[in-house]
């Protein structure tokens, strides 16, 4: 499919030494610098992310074209620092940035009755960060977030070298389909655990729901645990707000029981939600919609 998310990241280990020595030595700031003509060589040397990111302005945000191209600019730029900020947080300064809770209490109210619940997030601002986020909050380490391993292997030796790991639990997506085992035992004892609700790899089984006024697929999975489990549902969003300030969203999701297509609506209606707050922090670099009209 047109669709289907490649599972990796784009980049090479010497353009991540060179951001981690600049942040390192010269400070996070110093290290956005480099931005401008990264951002810009995308804009110009990245064919199909920047036609994606395009159809995402002019077509579905309906801009003109020529704030659609800048806004591809924009986009690009604001994501390289999303990328500079996680490094720094996890090199150890977390310190310099400042952060900011909107429905925080609806996390630590599911993790002190200890009765589960699941979290969804999406490709929006910079959810990579939201472990650190959850370090602070979830002090009995009670949250897991379900990734894919799917990093260029020597990009995340490298980053595993030189970055702090936070203390969140990690419950990686296998073939073999053995992590279904590790959520409902995550769930059963009581724990939180956050997917991803908006990119889906080859095989899996999707739904298909509106987002910005056209159809498109996302994974059936966590949409289909949540409404069978009948357990509690967050839309969780981390957004990048200034250089050096974050916003994390926790809204509480009505959820009917064996009800995942009511519920994948409720998720691309609080997606919209963000995105009109925040539409240049729409970071689905793939033919998201499958079109190329």
């Amino acid at each position: 499919m047109a669709g289907e998310w490649e599972g990796k990241s784009k980049g090479t280990v010497f353009g991540y030494k060179i951001f981690i020595f600049f942040i390192t030595k010269l400070g996070v700031r110093a290290a956005y610098v480099l931005l401008y003509p990264v951002a810009l060589y995308y804009v110009f040397f990245a064919g199909k992310s920047t036609r994606s990111i395009f159809y995402y302005f002019r077509k579905r945000l309906k801009y003109p074209s020529l704030k659609s191209l800048f806004s591809i600019y924009k986009s690009y730029f604001i994501f390289g620092k999303t990328i500079i900020d996680k490094a720094a947080i996890s090199s150890g300064l977390k310190s310099q940035f400042t952060y900011e809770c909107d429905g925080v209490e609806n996390i630590t109210n599911l993790l002190d009755t200890q009765q589960g619940g699941i979290m969804i997030s999406a490709h929006l601002g910079n959810f990579e960060i939201a472990e650190y986020f959850f370090e602070e909050i979830d002090t009995r380490s009670q949250i897991s977030l379900v990734t894919t391993d799917a990093e260029h292997q020597n990009i995340k030796e490298y980053m595993e070298k030189v970055t702090v790991r936070s203390r969140v639990k990690f419950i990686l997506v296998n073939d073999d389909m053995s992590h279904i085992f590790e959520i409902n035992n995550a769930l059963t004892s009581g724990e939180l655990v956050c997917f991803t609700g908006d990119r889906y790899m080859k095989g899996q089984k999707v739904l298909t729901e509106s987002l910005r006024g056209k159809e498109a697929n996302f994974p059936a999975g966590p949409f289909l645990l949540a409404s069978r489990l009948n357990v509690p549902v967050l839309f969780v969003y981390v957004m990048k707000e200034t250089n050096k300030h974050y916003h994390l969203y926790a809204r509480q999701a009505e959820v009917k029981n064996r009800d995942a297509q009511g519920l994948l609506k409720k998720y691309t209606e609080s997606v919209e939600w963000m995105l009109k707050k925040y539409p240049l922090q729409w970071f689905n670099y793939f033919d998201f919609w499958e079109t190329n009209d």
